[in-house]
């Protein structure tokens, strides 16, 4: 712990000095962790309910303010820089990674918050691309950066809800609240139960004797995106029909999986298959949060299993590098249970493993992995970490 400790703050004072010399300035610096989904997956945009877990990766944003009316961004990830006038933010992105920076100072200006210039250095070490949501862990940092520095303590609630408008709206991608919201609101050694339509949530201790593995195939398909979008337009079928035949029926968040069973013969196989997947996800979660509460870590590794086999079989949104990671994890010691985590067609699977455990499973897992595709995971041992802060 102690090494880490020392590497971390070493990076703080290397990001500081390299800001002093670019700029000129001493800068305050922020930090916003990643985030993994232990259970709950494709439920946030269909209201229902996740349970996410921040994680010690981050984006640090070091920043100091500016006399004029411009927003300078330096990214070191990418090693370049983008120059924004306040009084002229574009209508959308561009594509450009420096969208997550100006569509985020743009619906905070659009809010009332009255932002001033500045000068930013952004570095993480978040994978990009891996479902660790890297993009949300920029857009919290930067969101609390400028609400402080225009003088607005930062609701943590209100800064995720701003950051997901920022990327709905200006970066253009339709992502739920679970992401901006586990960055802001994380808290160490605690998984969070987050109903997405209230935004109402709960803390859930996590065991010192078990870990967090995450496993990242190091593939990410092409498909991704738009299969996304479409699992999305899939969903909000399945409420038209719900709908339909039952009033109460507003999101799938509402609907029975005996009120499903009643229009079988009436659904799309497909879009049967879409609803019963998040239908049977949203009770998973809620009962997997009553697993964690009363410590029992072999039903929430059950519930895992069942959640992964649902978004393969109904939901398809697995890959076979998934699968492959997931069988593995389940023939090594120490593992309560594995799934798949983000969106899918690629990126991670979260592990739930012994902490004494959690050394070996890397090694076997790595191995088994990279002989089979060719390819060498990275793979992450993780306890929750704090949301949002100063670093």
């Amino acid at each position: 712990m102690q090494n880490i400790t020392s590497h971390h703050e070493l990076s703080l004072q290397t990001q500081a000095e390299d800001f002093a010399r670019r700029f000129g300035d001493p800068p305050t610096i922020y930090q916003a962790p990643g985030r993994v989904n232990l259970i709950g997956e494709h439920t946030d945009y269909n209201q229902g309910f996740v349970m996410p877990a921040a994680i010690g990766m981050y984006t640090r944003v070091a920043l100091a303010p500016r006399g004029d009316r411009k927003l300078l961004v330096r990214s070191e990830n990418f090693s370049e820089e983008a120059e924004f006038r306040l009084d002229q933010l574009p209508a959308r992105g561009s594509g450009h990674w420096s969208d997550y920076i100006v569509g985020v100072a743009k619906v905070l200006a659009e809010s009332g918050i009255p932002l001033t210039g500045a000068n930013l250095l952004l570095c993480g070490d978040i994978p990009l691309g891996a479902g660790l949501s890297s993009s949300a862990s920029v857009e919290v940092a930067v969101g609390c950066a400028l609400m402080d520095l225009a003088g607005q303590k930062a609701d943590r609630t209100k800064l995720a809800r701003l950051c997901q408008q920022a990327e709905n709206e200006f970066v253009g991608a339709r992502c739920g609240i679970m992401d901006q919201f586990a960055v802001s609101h994380g808290k160490r050694d605690q998984a969070l139960l987050l109903d997405c339509r209230s935004l109402e949530y709960r803390l859930l201790p996590l065991p010192e004797d078990v870990r967090l593995v995450i496993c990242n195939t190091m593939v990410r398909h092409a498909i991704a995106g738009g299969e996304y979008n479409r699992r999305r337009a899939e969903c909000e079928t399945g409420v038209e029909y719900l709908s339909k035949h039952f009033q109460c029926v507003r999101a799938l968040r509402d609907a029975t999986l005996e009120e499903l069973a009643a229009l079988d013969s009436d659904l799309p196989n497909k879009i049967l298959r879409r609803c019963r997947h998040v239908i049977s996800e949203n009770a998973r979660a809620v009962r997997a949060a009553a697993a964690l509460t009363r410590n029992d870590l072999g039903t929430f590794g059950d519930l895992m299993r069942e959640s992964h086999r649902s978004l393969r079989d109904d939901f398809e949104v697995s890959c076979a590098e998934l699968d492959l990671m997931v069988q593995l994890a389940e023939r090594a010691k120490g593992v309560y249970g594995a799934r798949m985590t983000g969106g899918g067609f690629g990126g991670c699977t979260i592990n739930l493993v012994e902490t004494d455990c959690a050394d070996a499973f890397r090694k076997t897992v790595r191995e088994a992995y990279e002989r089979a595709t060719g390819r060498k995971p990275d793979i992450y041992v993780c306890s929750p970490v704090d949301g949002v802060g100063l670093a």
